[in-house]
């Protein structure tokens, strides 16, 4: 049974997708190209260059979380950097390129410029990451080509559309980590480095400027979670997986274990539809009349 993902991004909540991924597996579905955004995008380059779930949760475990965001000279205008993410992958990705993948991948950035969406699916591995996680704001922008890239999630936080264009005939499985429009919105602390004392800490967190950014993460959720619902209902996955990880903020330190077991519930609960779409009648109908019946 084969199919395509589309990961979604969502920070700390993009360790389920290693619980998803290894649910299917043991499932027998073969995922024959993935595509991803943001955290999503990290975790589709990882799989398609040969990693197992398993493997890439001990790779997340081992990762010290709080070294991650250091700055350095390379860092733009932002209020983190990406001084450890970089030193990650280049021990991890190397000089790896998308030709070296097991499997069709491509990651999303949005340029800054022109406000285009690009698909990247060329090049080195690790500017496919550093350009898809540029969180706006939080991480700095990732220059490539002309390019000054941030994440793709800007402008389309599941990529279902690269997907299929991926593997045009095979059932899509999109994963998202936005918060239904349902769901309470929660607030939002000002990232700040854990080096920190947290006496610093605390009193960085009651000035006016870490209410302002409470306020300001506040309207980017809303609007993330309105983009990310009519995006999938135009584009038309055969079937959403939604990871209940609407507790975890963006940049929350996590244990990678239990993030991905929810993932691995959400796909159980999603089983029985996911046969029905994947088995021979419903392909077969899907190519005849274009929809799924």
């Amino acid at each position: 049974m084969d199919i395509t993902l589309a990961l979604g991004g969502g920070g700390a909540k993009g360790n389920s997708h290693i619980g998803v991924i290894r649910r299917l597996e043991k499932e027998g579905y073969k995922i024959r190209s993935v595509a991803g955004t943001s955290f999503g995008g990290l975790v589709a380059i990882l799989y398609a260059s040969g990693l197992t779930p398993n493997e890439i949760e001990e790779f997340f475990t081992s990762t010290d979380q709080g070294s991650l965001y250091a700055r350095d000279s390379n860092d733009g205008p932002s209020l983190l950097g990406l001084s450890g993410v970089r030193k990650l992958l280049d021990t991890i990705l190397g000089e790896k390129t998308f030709h070296d993948l097991k499997i069709p991948c491509a990651v999303t950035a949005v340029d800054t410029k022109t406000g285009n969406e690009i698909v990247i699916s060329e090049g080195f591995l690790r500017d496919g990451v550093l350009a898809t996680i540029a969180l706006p704001g939080i991480f700095p922008p990732h220059r490539l080509n002309g390019w000054e890239l941030m994440d793709g999630g800007v402008l389309n936080p599941v990529p279902v559309s690269v997907a299929r264009i991926l593997s045009p005939d095979l059932p899509i499985v999109a994963v998202v980590l936005n918060d239904p429009l349902d769901i309470p919105v929660r607030t939002y602390s000002i990232p700040v480095p854990s080096m920190l004392p947290k006496q610093i800490s605390d009193r960085i967190h009651r000035l006016q400027y870490a209410q302002a950014f409470d306020i300001f993460m506040r309207a980017v959720d809303l609007s993330s979670r309105a983009l990310a619902h009519y995006r999938l209902e135009a584009d038309a996955p055969d079937i959403i997986v939604r990871p209940n990880v609407h507790h975890l903020n963006l940049l929350d330190k996590v244990a990678v274990k239990d993030v991905a077991l929810l993932g691995e519930i959400a796909v159980e609960a999603i089983l029985p539809e996911l046969k029905k779409v994947t088995s021979w009648t419903s392909r077969v109908n899907k190519k005849i009349f274009g929809s799924k019946r």
